[in-house]
């Protein structure tokens, strides 16, 4: 074999986790993570974004004036802001999206050694599924069981 021929290393395989809310995702991806498996989780970078001290604050803060304090985003404020208003929703995205799929990056990045990773996106066909995923399991209740453990959320 010619020395100009790189060798290519193993790419981790992308498993891709997703439901609706309260489908038991959270359960599924904790399994993984007990089986040693690493897993990104979409909804709970969001939160580190828009939480306290969050990066996206200040672009919230001036896209959506009064929507964000020293605990982050006001969730019922900014979403009175955008639900109902499709270009306002369309911005936030704008600002959300791009962080949240740098993030994504990074813990690829991060997990390139190994041989099986998962992106827990419960929105990953509504939004797109990001470029590499393999597989996706699609995590689902019964109805009655779904609306339970939604109605048992604060």
């Amino acid at each position: 074999m010619s020395e100009s021929v790189q060798t290519r290393r193993p790419q981790p395989f992308i498993l891709g986790l997703t439901g609706s809310i309260g489908m038991g995702k959270s359960a599924v991806a904790e399994m993984f993570r007990d089986l040693g498996v690493p897993v990104f989780d979409a909804d709970a970078a969001v939160h580190e974004l828009q939480g306290p001290d969050g990066a996206l604050l200040p672009a919230i803060e001036a896209a959506f004036p009064g929507t964000t304090g020293p605990s982050g985003v006001d969730r019922p404020k900014l979403g009175a802001a955008v639900f109902g208003n499709h270009e306002a929703l369309r911005g936030l995205e704008a600002i959300v999206h791009p962080a949240v799929a740098a993030m994504r990056q990074q813990f690829l990045e991060a997990s390139a050694d190994l041989p099986l990773i998962v992106f827990d996106i419960p929105l990953l066909y509504e939004k797109g599924a990001p470029k590499g995923v393999g597989a996706v399991v699609v995590v689902s209740a019964p109805a009655e069981v779904q609306r339970a453990r939604v109605l048992a959320r604060p």
